[in-house]
């Protein structure tokens, strides 16, 4: 069985799942993933850390985006060869950046749940745009630019927005089990 309603079978996984969130900065997947990866008792594994750390030894320009999400899905299949279920913390704005995680699933013989998260707030989003720490160097006008550059999700995912007041984490976990 799948789908949003109805949740998955994952007895063929022995329970493992690769969660693979995609969203624009600030929509709150990173806060989003870090409870799921808690509940889950499973690694989360952000892109955004490994692709700055790229940028700081001089890798600039494209080169460290599909780079940092090749490094994490290098890391994210090790985890599942372990045995873990694994949460990616991810903007995952191209086909080609959702493709790595469809194909490690593939690979690892577990099921891949897509959470896309957004903020139907434009106001609020902004605001926690602007509210991050200088360290992520995410500019509002930077956001609006990757919001025209993203590319619709196509296939089975469940949407969470996150302007909605109620607790979405009941929610992502029925679709998760």
């Amino acid at each position: 069985m799948s789908g949003a309603a109805g949740g998955v079978d994952r007895s063929d996984s022995g329970g493992q799942v690769l969660v693979a969130f995609a969203g624009l900065p600030g929509v709150g997947k990173s806060t989003l993933a870090v409870r799921v990866g808690a509940a889950l008792r499973a690694p989360v594994l952000p892109v955004d850390p490994v692709e700055r750390a790229l940028g700081r030894y001089g890798l600039t320009g494209d080169v460290p985006g599909m780079a940092a999400y090749g490094a994490v899905a290098g890391l994210a299949e090790v985890q599942l060869g372990l045995g873990l279920s694994v949460v990616v913390d991810a903007v995952n704005p191209v086909a080609s950046a959702r493709g790595l995680w469809h194909e490690l699933a593939e690979r690892a013989g577990v099921p891949l749940r897509v959470i896309e998260v957004h903020c139907g707030d434009e106001a609020e989003h902004r605001r926690r745009v602007e509210a991050r720490p200088p360290a992520e160097h995410v500019t509002w006008e930077q956001t609006l630019v990757r919001r025209a550059e993203y590319e619709p999700l196509i296939g089975p995912r469940l949407v969470v927005d996150t302007a909605v007041a109620t607790d979405p984490l009941p929610g992502i976990l029925a679709y998760l089990s």
